[in-house]
């Protein structure tokens, strides 16, 4: 389960999709959270599935990758819809003992489900077809304006770079842990949910000190290269702004405004 997530990983392949430029996929993302949360038509979430399913195919990154992530958060997903469908007032459609589900909660239950699980295919897009290195020049380019009010540009998008750089790892190691810990006759699925959180301890204590030791690891490595963070600073790749970059910005933004301002078949 904990290898299908795809948040952080690089999936490297020649495609239109990975040429693009970095910048445009970090605002493209942005635009279509936003997007997300203005939709209230099972149409347009429609859509936004086959708009995914465009770009997928486009970026040559299997669609079974995209959905990789939401198997691997469907505990996550059942807790929220389940708060979800019992605890929002309204019309009762059924009801039995204190349970009861409303007319007003299903239709929040669906909206939210897919919400999520549309927000976290799109987010593991923008890792998949983007490179740290990439996705770093990106966030510092588009931070850059705040270094006039003295904004850490450039550490800020480093930080958030090995952050998502290292769930993948922190993954491996949090599998390869377990799999010992079962070896050595731990058990992580039986018993209360007290018994389980109890199981865990030996499972996060050494990855927790895994984390630490990579950390410093980093830090070393990069010290050791002569890394300051912060001043003038070159690339060997320089990010350049093209015409198509612009034409499929443009196009892709208005697409996900369209959608998201349908109002066909309204979730109450």
């Amino acid at each position: 389960m904990l290898k299908d997530i795809t948040i952080g990983q690089y999936y490297p392949v020649d495609s239109p999709v990975h040429r693009l430029d970095p910048r445009f996929k970090i605002l493209l993302m942005f635009i279509f959270i936003i997007s997300l949360f203005f939709m209230n038509s099972f149409v347009a979430y429609l859509l936004v599935v086959v708009w995914l399913g465009v770009v997928s195919w486009a970026s040559r990154v299997p669609f079974k990758m995209l959905t990789g992530s939401v198997k691997a958060l469907r505990w996550i997903l059942l807790f929220t819809m389940l708060i979800n469908l019992f605890f929002t007032p309204g019309d009762p459609i059924f009801q039995w003992k204190f349970m009861t589900i409303t007319d007003q909660g299903l239709s929040r239950t669906l909206m939210m489900a897919m919400r999520l699980v549309l927000l976290v295919m799109g987010t593991s897009l923008l890792t998949l077809t983007t490179s740290p290195i990439q996705l770093t020049d990106g966030i510092e380019k588009l931070l850059s304006p705040l270094k006039k009010v003295g904004f850490p540009a450039h550490s800020m998008a480093m930080m958030i770079t090995i952050a998502l750089r290292f769930i993948p790892t922190l993954i491996e190691e949090t599998d390869k842990i377990m799999k010992a810990q079962m070896a050595r006759g731990a058990d992580f699925e039986s018993g209360n949910l007290m018994t389980r959180a109890k199981s865990l301890v030996p499972l996060l204590v050494p990855l927790f000190l895994n984390a630490m030791q990579r950390a410093y690891e980093l830090a070393d490595a990069m010290e050791s290269r002569c890394y300051r963070g912060e001043g003038i600073r070159t690339r060997l790749n320089e990010l350049v702004m093209t015409q198509k970059d612009i034409l499929l910005f443009v196009v892709n933004t208005l697409i996900l405004v369209l959608i998201a301002g349908l109002r066909v078949l309204p979730l109450p």
